[in-house]
């Protein structure tokens, strides 16, 4: 499937506020739970889920370990199955310097990379949706000036798996003279290697993929991740380019020009673009994260709200073979990237990390969802984080009980 059919738009709603209530290791149930559900996952017991507490419990032992080596200063931790929450625990610290600060639930938290699925290649399958674009069409036919230096072939299919044969990264001197002339030195870039004979992690490709969604969508992609995807799902507390409120609520990484990145870009060329990149820029929190997820689970819909369709959906986390492994559109399977990705997780699961020490995980088979978040560059820009993001998810895998499983093979929908 490469053009896939429209659907109605969608019906925008105004959500409550989400009643938020942590507990010694994160359970919840409570009356309170139909005042918050449309905008965030219910909470249950392990056992309502076919999990086992004593195995979840684990995970405070890792995490633990991890503080104690310093690889990052406090993390958040969900786990959810069927659609409800059953791990959701702060831990560590929000910030060391200049004041130490407990983590909470609540903190927000530079995605890194998160945004590359989450938002870019979300809204390009939006865009194939309504007909806008074909997944297999060269981007130089909605960008023309991307076919310089041999670039013509180059599908949008390609760059969501990380096949364009483009460069990782280009040099940051690229930046310096503004968002426009960042952009045409961006689209003007020279392959690396032919298209679809290698796998290079593109950061490039993403920020082209950025360009490619302003540019049929008419406005930034910041304003139609949020009218597409971030809005219809209730997620207040995610966006591009944070307000002071939720810049108050986030957890730092490291110093800038001499003041601290806090709700603030740490990738410098996101930075230096504004703020806004299709490889980077997003800023979320765990429970947001999670309904995002259970969208996808959902098979594009929540709460009564439809953000994708099925088969856009299917097609966008299939498994599709790369020269370095599997990738699905905008997401990792099962690549060198995967260290994050727990064992035990079924081959349909997909997921992504990001720089700044985050990482999701789905897997549709098993009906879970496990999310890290950390900021682990606080306050040296040291730490490290994706073993046990790995760790957190073979635990999360390891705590279902197999016997008492539902979907094992056919998952079902589920609904807040």
């Amino acid at each position: 499937m490469s053009r896939l059919p429209p659907h109605p738009p969608n019906r925008l709603t105004t959500r409550p506020a989400a009643v938020v209530v942590l507990t010694a290791f994160g359970y919840l149930i409570t009356g309170q739970l139909a005042a918050s559900a449309g905008a965030k996952l219910p909470r249950a017991e392990p056992a309502a889920v076919d999990m086992q507490a004593e195995r979840l419990a684990a995970i405070n032992d890792a995490v633990g370990e991890a503080l104690a080596a310093r690889q990052m200063p406090g993390c958040v931790v969900l786990i959810a199955r069927r659609g409800k929450v059953v791990v959701l625990e702060a831990y560590g610290n929000r910030a060391l310097e200049p004041v130490a600060t407990p983590m909470t639930v609540e903190t927000v938290f530079d995605l890194a990379s998160l945004t590359k699925p989450i938002a870019t290649a979300t809204s390009v399958m939006l865009l194939a949706e309504k007909g806008r674009l074909d997944l297999d069409d060269p981007v130089a036919k909605h960008l023309p000036e991307f076919a310089a230096q041999g670039k013509e072939a180059i599908t949008v299919r390609q760059l969501l798996t990380h096949q364009g044969g483009l460069i990782a990264d280009n040099d940051l001197a690229d930046f310096a003279d503004g968002r426009t002339l960042a952009i045409e030195r961006l689209l003007a870039i020279t392959p690396r290697s032919p298209p679809g004979q290698s796998f290079i992690y593109s950061d490039v490709g993403f920020m082209v993929l950025g360009e490619l969604v302003e540019r049929l969508a008419g406005e930034g992609l910041d304003q139609f991740a949020s009218k597409h995807i971030f809005h219809p799902l209730g997620l207040a507390d995610t966006r591009f380019l944070p307000d002071e409120p939720l810049r108050l609520r986030a957890a730092p990484t490291e110093r800038r020009d001499g003041r601290w990145m806090q709700g603030e870009v740490h990738d410098p060329r996101a930075y230096a673009l504004g703020g806004v990149a299709g490889h980077a820029g997003m800023f979320s929190t765990a429970e947001d994260l999670a309904v995002y997820a259970q969208m996808l689970l959902n098979q594009g819909s929540w709460s009564g709200e439809r953000v994708l369709r099925p088969e856009t959906v299917a097609e966008m986390t299939r498994p599709q073979p790369t020269p370095g492994g599997l990738r699905a559109l905008g997401w990792d399977v099962r690549t060198g990237y995967s260290s994050n990705r727990g064992e035990g997780f079924s081959e349909r699961a997909c997921g992504h990390g990001g720089f700044t020490g985050t990482s999701l995980w789905i897997d549709p088979v098993l009906e879970l969802t496990v999310i890290f978040l950390s900021n682990r560059l606080h306050p040296g820009g040291k730490g490290s984080v994706n073993r046990l993001a790995g760790q957190i998810g073979t635990i999360a895998a390891q705590a279902i009980v197999q016997g008492k499983t539902e979907s094992e093979t056919a998952p079902k929908r589920s609904s807040p």
